[in-house]
């Protein structure tokens, strides 16, 4: 059976999380549907991430295997024709190698967090960031981050219920900017890891806030970190603001 990758981009909004589930919409219940619609299933696609509920992507990755030897292009437009009204678009499909796996495969994941400041409602962005009515101090945001980077027991910035088998996690990256926007400024996070815990990325985020509003001095992210206690994270932040922004693979299946 032919296998083809799928680089997918969905709004969170109106789902429960990537995670086919029985009485809720799903990213990946849409689009097993839309599957079902042009070969019989049943389909089981798997993703690199799964996403949790409200959470969007720009640059995700899926498998499925078909029994016809579809065309990429036409195989693409079939499943937007049928994904049709649900916002979740393949922006890309390539056929693979039978062994090459969405999520074994990949080498690192991307996430971006979007942090709006600004007092009146957002009203175009609304959904897709998170908004704070006051100014944060990007420096001290990074400095706070800094403690975060390398390889360590991630337990206070992981869930209560994550069922990843260790906290220990190596968090390549975490870079802060500022940027302005029609909207207002923006701070955006960008984070890479080869994988995170559940909840992690706005774990991090939320507790960063902290540090930019001054709630918090950039030292006791380090504090938070060594504690290895749930109890001493920040607030976990909205989902609104989280992006799954790509995944890299030893070669790019989408490079051509």
């Amino acid at each position: 059976m032919p296998r083809f990758a799928l680089k997918v981009e969905y709004h969170g909004a109106p789902f429960a999380g990537w995670q086919r589930q029985r009485d809720q919409p799903s990213v990946q219940g849409a689009i097993e549907a839309a599957l079902a619609r042009l070969e019989p299933g049943p389909h089981n696609i798997a993703a690199a991430g799964r996403t949790d509920a409200g959470v969007h992507a720009l640059g995700q990755v899926a498998h499925c295997d078909l029994a016809k030897d579809w065309a990429p292009f036409r195989l693409m437009e079939a499943l937007n024709h049928h994904l049709k009204p649900a916002p979740v678009a393949i922006v890309d499909c390539v056929q693979v190698e039978e062994d090459w796996h969405a999520r074994f495969s990949a080498l690192e994941r991307r996430y971006l967090f979007r942090l709006l400041m600004r007092r009146a409602p957002a009203t175009h962005q609304a959904g897709l960031v998170w908004q704070v009515p006051h100014k944060l101090d990007l420096g001290a945001m990074r400095e706070g981050a800094a403690h975060l980077v390398g390889h360590h027991d991630f337990t206070t910035f992981r869930s209560s219920i994550c069922q990843a088998a260790s906290p220990i996690k190596t968090l390549d990256t975490v870079e802060i900017s500022e940027v302005q926007t029609d909207g207002g400024p923006e701070i955006v996070l960008r984070l890479r890891a080869r994988s995170f815990l559940h909840n992690q990325v706005r774990s991090i985020v939320g507790t960063l806030e902290r540090v930019g509003k001054g709630a918090w001095a950039p030292d006791d992210v380090r504090g938070a970190l060594e504690a290895r206690n749930r109890a001493a994270c920040g607030p976990v932040c909205p989902p609104a603001g989280l992006y799954l922004h790509g995944v890299r693979y030893p070669v790019d299946p989408f490079a051509t």
